[in-house]
């Protein structure tokens, strides 16, 4: 199971718990629907989803206990995954340099409905405080390089650019204990 512990259940003001199994449709719905906002303006990121491929395998990363669900008065807002291992698309990307300290964040995604409500910054900053993995000391993610709207808010985020690899842009943050 998961090697996360929660030490916030709130992100602003949406309650933070582990999805569970029982939750997987309602994360790829929530997925499905964010390849598609993402699609309608232009980009192929998560296009996949569309398709029912699923190259970040949701389903057993809940299974993990890998995967985090932000809600408000029971709805779905929005979602994160988090592992404690590189994944082999990690590796891809960053090659084989500092996993063992790392956590890797994938696929935050906000249900439209509550977009421009500050869920996305909310989940990123409890991603780096509000739940813990024992030995790592930073946070690491990818996004595709021609979002550059993605791009600027890492980066106001505090997230250091540690270049590119494959079309996707790297990102890294220390984690402050």
């Amino acid at each position: 199971m998961t090697s996360f512990t929660i030490t916030n259940d709130t992100a602003g003001t949406f309650q933070a718990s582990l999805a569970l199994p029982d939750d997987a449709q309602a994360v790829m719905d929530l997925l499905v629907s964010a390849a598609k906002w993402l699609r309608d303006k232009g980009s192929d990121q998560w296009s996949g989803l569309l398709h029912g491929e699923d190259t970040h395998n949701m389903r057993g990363s809940i299974a993990e206990g890998h995967v985090f669900l932000f809600k408000r008065d029971g709805e779905l807002a929005g979602v994160v995954m988090l592992l404690p291992e590189a994944s082999e698309w990690d590796r891809r990307l960053w090659g084989e340099d500092g996993h063992e300290e790392s956590v890797y964040l994938h696929r935050l995604a906000i249900a439209r409905e509550f977009a421009g409500r500050g869920l996305g910054r909310a989940i990123l900053s409890w991603a780096e405080t509000g739940v813990y993995c024992p030995g790592k000391t930073k946070i690491r993610l990818d996004c595709v390089s021609e979002n550059k709207a993605l791009q600027s808010f890492y980066s106001r985020m505090g997230y250091e650019s540690k270049g590119k690899a494959a079309g996707y842009l790297l990102f890294e943050k220390e984690l402050v204990k």
